[in-house]
């Protein structure tokens, strides 16, 4: 199976929609998205996302289903002011780089950035979701790897559209990095795709191939 995920396009973050930038780039993205074989769409409950999706949707004639669990995430203090950037997550691992701070570290959810910031719940209901929604698609998380629970002929091809903290959170999770570091080393563009290729055979218990990371050629060139 691949996950091509994609990020939505250039948004209105306060109406939760795509600009008409966005829009152009949602069309570009569908265009590139044609030949990709995709089986599936699921898209974010969130406006942005939802809309970049439809245009791949109403090119391909296939619905669109929802996965709640990958709503951009919510970031800031608990219960005090006193986080950088108000906790902003890509703020904040650029202050931890330059800090000498070691962004591979596993226990970042304990360290002084994060041990306050309510991004660390939202990645938390990401992982968890994510483990749910494969686990329905046929692959079981066992320790830190899938085992693949049918054999396929062909990889599926199934596209999910969100956002760019969501997806980090996602990427992190499936391939054991840990979400800083995720964050500081996949700057994800507007509607740039990122695919994981995941095990055809039955039974075998492997970690995802990265396939491919942020291709966003087809908006580089916009009207």
């Amino acid at each position: 199976m691949r996950i091509i995920i994609v990020r939505h396009g250039e948004p209105d973050y306060q109406k939760d929609c795509l600009t008409g930038t966005g829009r152009i780039q949602a069309a570009r993205a569908a265009q590139r998205l044609r030949g990709e074989g995709i089986e599936e769409i699921w898209s974010s409950t969130m406006g942005r996302a939802y809309e970049t999706a439809e245009a791949t949707a109403d090119l391909l004639g296939l619905p669109i289903r929802k996965l709640e669990c990958m709503r951009e995430l919510y970031w800031g203090s608990i219960d005090r002011p006193e986080l950088y950037q108000d906790g902003h997550p890509w703020d904040t691992v650029d202050q931890m780089a330059r800090s000498g701070v070691d962004l591979t570290d596993k226990d970042w959810r304990k360290g002084p950035y994060f041990c306050n910031n309510r991004v660390v719940e939202s990645v938390g209901i990401v992982e968890k979701g994510i483990d749910e929604w494969l686990a329905s698609l046929g692959y079981e998380r066992n320790g830190s790897y899938y085992r693949h629970l049918k054999a396929e002929d062909k990889h599926r091809s199934i596209a999910l559209f969100c956002h760019g903290g969501s997806s980090s959170a996602m990427i992190g999770h499936i391939l054991n990095l840990p979400f800083p570091y995720v964050c500081a080393m996949l700057h994800v563009e507007f509607t740039g795709i990122t695919i994981l290729r995941f095990e055809r055979r039955e039974g075998a218990c492997t970690l995802p191939c990265l396939e491919l990371a942020n291709d966003w050629k087809h908006i580089l060139e916009e009207g």
